[in-house]
């Protein structure tokens, strides 16, 4: 069973998604080559507001020309989530030298981020 699990939420300019998914499949192959248990990266697809809670795309105040992506990478434990993160944050396949936060499909500065302790699940 996955005792740790990290979170992301980010919105996502539709005209990178290409860019964003190409980029994401590398990252899943790096995530899993070091220990992950597993890597999922998934594209808001269901808009559609219930009317009794937040939604992503307010939560995150998506502009009309974005997306919402929403990603999890789970791991046995938080020891190994932080022995895996560190090997994939050197993994040369992942993290070129010139690599530039700038430079990504998305604005890496609106993008939420959270490590979290499985509480229920199998």
């Amino acid at each position: 069973m996955p005792q740790y699990v990290d979170g992301f939420v980010l919105p996502l300019p539709k005209k990178n998604l290409k860019a964003y998914q190409k980029m994401a499949k590398t990252a899943q192959k790096v995530w899993l080559k070091h220990g992950a248990l597993d890597y999922r990266e998934c594209v808001l697809e269901d808009r559609k507001d219930p009317g009794f809670c937040l939604t992503f795309p307010k939560g995150i105040k998506v502009k009309p020309t974005e997306t919402v992506v929403f990603a999890f990478v789970t791991y046995k434990s938080r020891k190994d989530r932080d022995r895996i993160n560190a090997k994939v944050m050197k993994d040369p396949e992942l993290c070129p030298p010139d690599m530039d936060p700038k430079k990504m499909p998305f604005d890496c500065a609106r993008m939420l981020y959270g490590g979290f302790k499985t509480l229920v699940g199998k």
